[in-house]
């Protein structure tokens, strides 16, 4: 399957709304499917309820990849790795943009709109988006991870 047939969610508190619904028209532009579950800039709403809605759709295995917008980008971060099986990374750089997923095999993203302007995230989605797993030295330590994970949430 290639990447663009592959769909991304993404999702948004009231303050991340703005840059989400800019980087869901962005992805839509490029041909990626892009399922938006909330929310509008109008609808209040507390980022642990929309980050744990996409995340566990994402640890469910139905996306390979989710974008996360709230003020920081951190609580969204805090909230997706919650989830069994997620790796989230908050983005700020192109360079941990790119090792999110190369190094870290990150399947979520997060983005504080406060923090990243709207044609800086893009350009911070594009590197994510082509990065690959590189594996080599970075897959036992995301398989340390894994395990991780598995402990403490068994």
């Amino acid at each position: 399957m290639s990447e663009k047939s592959s769909p991304i969610v993404v999702g948004a508190d009231h303050l991340g709304a703005g840059l989400k619904n800019v980087l869901r028209d962005y992805l839509a532009s490029k041909e990626y499917a892009v399922e938006d579950v909330g929310v509008n800039p109008d609808d209040v709403v507390d980022y642990p309820d929309i980050g744990a809605q996409v995340a566990e759709r994402v640890g469910a295995g139905e996306f390979e990849r989710a974008i996360l917008v709230c003020g920081t980008g951190a609580g969204m971060a805090i909230v997706a790795n919650k989830v069994r099986g997620v790796r989230a990374v908050c983005v700020n750089d192109p360079y941990t943009a790119e090792r999110a997923r190369a190094s870290n095999n990150a399947q979520i993203i997060t983005f504080g709109s406060q923090v990243v302007g709207a044609e800086t995230a893009k350009k911070l989605v594009d590197i994510w988006l082509s990065s690959e797993f590189q594996g080599g030295r970075s897959l036992p330590k995301v398989a340390k991870i894994d395990q991780l994970d598995l402990k403490y949430r068994s």
